[in-house]
Order: structure tokens, then sequence, then C-alpha cells
């Protein structure tokens, strides 16, 4: 499962106009095309001089236990400035620009219409686009030909499984005020309509947010009160009932390998988050210094953003050491969106502030440098699944 932000991706989705695509697996495993881009070091330390790309091995399956992708090298720190990252190959997932869905197991796709689109993903060659309509939203499945095939109403995110044939989403409906209600229904599809959509309600339910399909399970947080707790619920496709996981409280985001990351405390300006065995609850670490919104797809990799989120854009994006919580790698500039690309690379939708241009760019973590995956432009811009 590429795991999206989780959490975060429900924030922003108002204000994110980034998309990002997924391709081939020889060039999924690609490292960036200069060893280390021209962002400025926030540390004191000379950055390292650029030398030749390297290309990533296939990460062997993960252990309960998964090793870091890689080992730091250089500055632990490193400032992005965009007008100064060499150019890369083209994302290696699933991206929006515009209104046409690129990248992934198929050509491009143009979403019809003119609603405003929110969230895109691929399931197979077929194209997935959540967009507004009149107070709420729906989901537009399109084939390769740009044809509409289905319309599913109150979908408001979509994950896939690492290998794109399965996809999760979520519908939860909204008055004609815009407020949330209550419950949610959960669905999962299969590429070319294999075991049909399967879905499961979820009654008495609030601020749902999905996280992942996962080992052949969906994993969503919820709370039962609007204003009230939240906790970790998973479902397998097929079964009448999605189970709640309460030792797993406000989830952020749910590893491949038996991990979430966990919103433990949060007060003014500040949170904690923990890294919790999936159902035990168990805390394995645990940081005041980032928040963790989501895995690489071996789960040895933890993405974190800042440990206080809010208004326009983050601050900060980092890579965590999944089995101590050390530090790999910080970025820091303005980050609409956080999406793992493989293994070894990120993929941030980056710009400078509000209506300012805007760029998806690659960056890896053992070294922390980063390329530029599409133009330096303004204009609609979504990383997708």
């Amino acid at each position: 499962m590429r795991v999206q932000n989780g959490r975060l991706v429900a924030l922003v989705a108002a204000v994110a106009v980034g998309a990002i695509a997924s391709g081939g697996a020889l060039a999924y495993r690609q490292g960036p095309q200069t060893a280390e881009a021209e962002a400025a070091p926030l540390s004191t330390s000379p950055s390292p001089a650029a030398g030749n790309p390297t290309t990533a091995k296939p990460t062997p399956t993960p252990s309960k236990t998964p090793t870091p992708s890689s080992a730091p090298a250089g500055p632990l720190k490193t400032k992005i400035v965009l007008d100064k990252l060499p150019t890369g190959r083209a994302p290696q997932i699933a991206y929006l620009t515009g209104r046409t869905i690129r990248g992934g197991a198929g050509g491009d796709v143009k979403v019809p219409g003119t609603a405003d689109i929110q969230e895109v993903a691929r399931l197979g060659s077929s194209a997935l686009a959540v967009v507004a309509k009149g107070y709420g939203t729906e989901m537009l499945t399109i084939d390769t030909d740009g044809r509409i095939t289905a319309r599913t109403p109150d979908i408001t995110q979509i994950v896939t499984t690492d290998d794109g044939l399965g996809a999760a989403y979520i519908g939860s409906r909204l008055k004609d005020t815009g407020e949330s209600m209550a419950g949610a229904t959960i669905y999962a599809a299969q590429d070319q309509g294999r075991a049909g959509v399967q879905k499961v309600s979820v009654p008495g339910v609030w601020n749902t947010s999905l996280l992942g399909y996962l080992n052949g399970k969906v994993y969503f947080d919820a709370g039962t009160t609007q204003d009230g707790a939240t906790s970790l619920y998973e479902w397998s496709p097929g079964e009448s009932k999605a189970t709640p996981l309460k030792s797993v409280p406000s989830a952020m985001a749910v590893s491949s390998v038996g991990t979430a990351g966990s919103l433990t405390t949060l007060a003014d300006q500040n949170s904690c988050s923990s890294l919790l065995t999936v159902p035990g609850g168990k805390r394995l670490w645990r940081t005041c210094d980032y928040q963790i919104v989501g895995f690489t797809p071996d789960g040895a990799t933890a993405i974190a953003g800042p440990m206080y989120q809010d208004g326009y854009g983050n601050g900060i994006a980092a890579a965590l050491d999944a089995k101590k919580g050390t530090l790999l790698h910080e970025w820091s500039g303005v980050f609409r969106q956080w999406v793992p690309e493989d293994d070894q690379h990120l993929l941030l939708l980056a710009d400078t502030g509000e209506d300012t241009p805007a760029s998806i760019i690659r960056c890896t973590v053992s070294t922390g440098a980063c390329e530029l995956a599409t133009p330096l432009a303004k204009g609609a811009l979504l990383i997708g699944d």
C-alpha cells in the first residue's frame, strides 16, 4: 500500500492543487538523477558535492522489525530552494496537472466536467477522481478513453493497494449547510471488477479518516461522538462489520508491518506522536518533535510533519527510522502534501506560499537530495495515490 498523508490529506484537501503519479517498476526504483539537490542545508556543514545518480535496489519483504531504508548521509536538515533544484524524471505514482491524471498503469486521462477535483488515484488502468457536487462530493470512475463508467456519491477519500489492483474509498454525507452527518460507508474494489465492489456501513461514527488498504484489510480512524476521541478501525472486505481497535487512539497512519502512528498528545502549538503496534497498541517509541503522518511501503521509514499543523502548508517534512524513531532527514519549505514514491524516496508538493508557482519534488531519504519531478509553475497540481 502506498500510504498517503492519512488525516493530513483531509485537512489540506480544500487547498491542495497538486498530484503525484505511479509509474513502471523500474523507474519506480530509480533515484534522483542528481545525487545531491541544490538545496541550502540548514546546518553549518558544507553541502556534499554533486555525484552520479544511483539506482535503489528492490526492497526485500520486511520483517516485523524492518530495517531503515538507508542510513543518513550528509547534513540531516536541508532547506528547499525550489528554483535551484535540478530537473528529474516525472512522478512515478498518479498525479493531477490541470484536469489531467498522469502516471500509473495507464495513459493520461482527462477528468470530464468543470467541478473542482479533490483527489485522484489509479485502479488498474482506470482512473478515479473525487469531485465537488453541490454541497458534497462524488467519485468518478473513468476508463482509458476518458468516459465516466460509474459515479459513487459522497466519496471523500481514496487509497489504493501498493500493486494498484485494489482501491478503498469512504463516503460520508454532509448537510445542506456543509456540516458533517454521523455514519460512514467504506468501499473496497478490485481492478476489472473482480469480486465486485464490497462495502460496509459504519453507523454512528464521526470524523472518519481513511488510512490504508494493507494486507487485504482497510483501516480508518473515527470517533463515536462529534467532538470526542477517535480510534482505529479495521475491516476485511466481505465481512459485515468493521472492528474498532480502541488500543490505537487518534491514528494518523498505518504501516504494512503492523504499526500505526498515533497522535497521543495534542496541546496548543504542540503535539506528541507514538508508534504503536496494531492491534495491541504497545508503544514502541514516542516523539514530541514531529507528527507521524505516513510510512514507506516497506514500513521501515515513518513520514513525519511538524508537531503542530495549521494554516496554509507545513514548514517541514521529515523521514524517521521506524524502528527507533531517530531522524533520517528533515526538509524545510512550504509543503502541502507528502507521499512515499517508493521505499527510498518521498514526493512533496511544494511552493513558497499561496498563489506562487508549485512543483512536485522528489527527495531521497538517505542523502536528502531533491529534484523537480514536475516543472515549477502555477496551475492545478495534486498528489494522487
